[in-house]
């Protein structure tokens, strides 16, 4: 498997539309190898169709995009399939298949990608899951599941073909704190013992704080901040401000930080 690319993820100048709206404005962005990046904004800055292009579930309006080293506009099906298969996706909700078990969930993408026989297939189930500590809820299905567990079992599968880069949408999203710094540390863990690079969406400034080597902040679209966590929270912008300051205050108050940064964002 060649690694001879510069960067894990590398986005340049990138331009998306719906049709005649566009979203996102010269967007660029690189993710090193081992680091984890944390892509922040308010609500409807463009987040989430970033994250669609960098997985290759978008085809951009202008830009490009290399992920592993494979530049996903220019790649034709084989490519971009043999390059999609490197990489893993924790959805925010989990997207777990209720009507099956837990082990035929993490099973799936490795009978997607692999020819191994079942028996191996099963053990290496078994591994995932007790990296995350899930064995015990191998046969439940997610209906039976706690909202943690539900993430830790969805890590598990996202983590089921040992991904060289890893995306996560919002993965502390309707997790209590302390739920939540588990899966924090969990992702560390992960990408410390797994060499891996992840690339996380969060509004969570407890989560920000403890796993960021570096961020990149939209606003309406645009690249206001990026680079390591501590350089950029030192920026003179209105909008970085308003998140790591009002971020404190809600989370002090015990509200969504995401409701303090889209309120400054309106104002």
């Amino acid at each position: 498997m060649s690694k001879d690319y510069v960067h894990t993820l590398e986005v340049k100048n990138l331009i998306a539309r719906y049709g005649e709206r566009q979203v996102l404005s010269d967007v660029s962005m690189t993710v090193e190898r081992g680091e984890v990046h944390v892509i922040l904004g308010g609500s409807g800055c463009g987040k989430s169709t970033l994250l669609k292009h960098v997985i290759g579930l978008m085809k951009p309006a202008g830009g490009s995009v290399k992920l592993l080293g494979v530049d996903l506009v220019e790649a034709d099906e084989p490519q971009r399939n043999a390059v999609l298969a490197r990489i893993g996706m924790l959805f925010q909700g989990g997207a777990l298949l209720n009507s099956l078990t837990i082990r035929e969930n993490v099973a799936l993408p490795i009978k997607e990608r692999t020819g191994l026989p079942d028996d191996v297939i099963d053990e290496m189930v078994r591994m995932k899951l007790g990296l995350v500590s899930m064995l015990h809820a191998i046969d439940l299905t997610p209906p039976e599941l706690s909202g943690g567990m539900k993430k830790r079992a969805a890590l598990a599968r996202a983590m089921a073909t040992d991904p060289e880069i890893l995306f996560a949408d919002e993965p502390s999203a309707g997790l209590d704190p302390i739920t939540a710094a588990e899966l924090d540390a969990l992702l560390l863990n992960l990408k410390s013992r797994f060499g891996m690079s992840l690339v996380v969406v969060t509004h969570e400034l407890a989560s920000i704080e403890a796993i960021a080597d570096r961020v990149t902040m939209l606003d309406k679209g645009f690249v206001i901040a990026s680079g390591p966590l501590q350089e950029v929270k030192k920026k003179d912008h209105p909008m970085v401000r308003a998140f790591f300051d009002r971020a404190s205050e809600a989370e002090s108050r015990g509200t969504s930080v995401l409701d303090a940064l889209s309120k400054e964002s309106r104002t």
